[in-house]
């Protein structure tokens, strides 16, 4: 019976294992996947106003112009991919060095979505109308969901087992939206 259960029906025997309350640094190391899960939210966000913004309003409001939120998801996406490259994968890499040709394919992926957004960029810069506007953003939000549920399902099980005192504040594993 586990302890937690004994303690409520009349206490702990000999050799049981005490539950322990985490210390800062484990709940932090531990709030790790739980961050990286919400900057790609916050990504997939940020890509849905770029595709949701009105093409015809390009005169309005700054607060909702479509081309202003395409250029804001491409800085956030590109300083989340130099983050994981230059922080959080040789973090991993360290911890587990078996991880190696997943964080080369997670670095290619990354590649990619550069090449994708710079397309993007030079199609606004050439004064591309909604529709190939769109058809950008829609290629890079099929490679970056597909790069995110790769990287989700390979690396988050392994950030929780970090050594907290390796772990550097989230922004310098994530980038700007952690």
């Amino acid at each position: 019976m586990p302890v937690a259960d004994r303690v409520r029906h009349g206490g702990a025997r000999a050799g049981d294992t005490a539950i322990t309350t985490p210390t800062p640094d484990t709940a932090r190391a531990r709030a790790l996947a739980d961050e990286l899960r919400e900057v790609h939210r916050r990504l997939r966000a940020a890509l849905d106003l770029a595709l949701d913004a009105d093409p015809d309003d390009l005169d309005a409001d700054p607060a909702r112009d479509p081309l202003l939120y395409c250029w804001g998801f491409c800085a956030a996406l590109e300083g989340h991919h130099r983050s994981e490259d230059d922080r959080l994968f040789p973090l991993l890499l360290r911890a587990h060095p078996d991880l190696a040709p997943v964080v080369g394919q997670l670095r290619q992926d990354h590649r990619m979505i550069d090449h994708l957004l710079g397309s993007l960029r030079e199609a606004i810069r050439s004064g591309a109308d909604a529709d190939e506007r769109a058809r950008h953003l829609e290629g890079v939000a099929a490679i970056m969901e597909s790069h995110f549920r790769f990287e989700e399902r390979r690396v988050l099980p392994l950030l929780d087992a970090l050594d907290p005192g390796d772990v550097p504040e989230p922004h310098e594993l994530y980038g700007p939206l952690a």
